[in-house]
């Protein structure tokens, strides 16, 4: 059994320092902040985070892309993201409305998401 060091735990070391009924020992623990739940179904996209940005969909700009030298191994997550192997180099562009900490990177005809501190940004 832990002692009452714990954050949320009711129970103290001293019986004469608890709270005698449970709306006592409700109102001193400390608020927990909670994290909203978006609910999502299985097979349909979430509009919010795969919608606006599908990165096999999208069409590199006029002008704006760059290449960039891959700077460690990194292993995709998902269909949306590229692999990069460290040393290769790629060419990258951001799009309007996309994390600042990401960019569309491509190799070929491989095309996705890229986390821009696995890369230094040439020309």
């Amino acid at each position: 059994r832990f002692s009452g060091t714990f954050v949320g735990n009711a129970e103290s070391t001293s019986p004469a320092a608890a709270p005698s009924t449970p709306a006592a020992a409700a109102a001193t623990l400390p608020a927990v902040p909670t994290i909203p739940v978006v609910p999502t179904v299985v097979g349909v996209p979430n509009t919010v985070a795969e919608g606006v940005l599908n990165p096999s969909e999208v069409k590199p700009p006029a002008s704006g892309t760059r290449k960039a030298r891959v700077l460690y191994d990194y292993e995709a997550a998902d269909s949306t993201e590229l692999a990069l192997l460290a040393d290769e180099m790629i060419t990258v562009y951001s799009l309007p409305g996309m994390d600042p900490d990401w960019l569309i990177g491509e190799r070929g005809n491989q095309k996705g998401k890229v986390p821009v501190t696995y890369l230094e940004l040439l020309s």
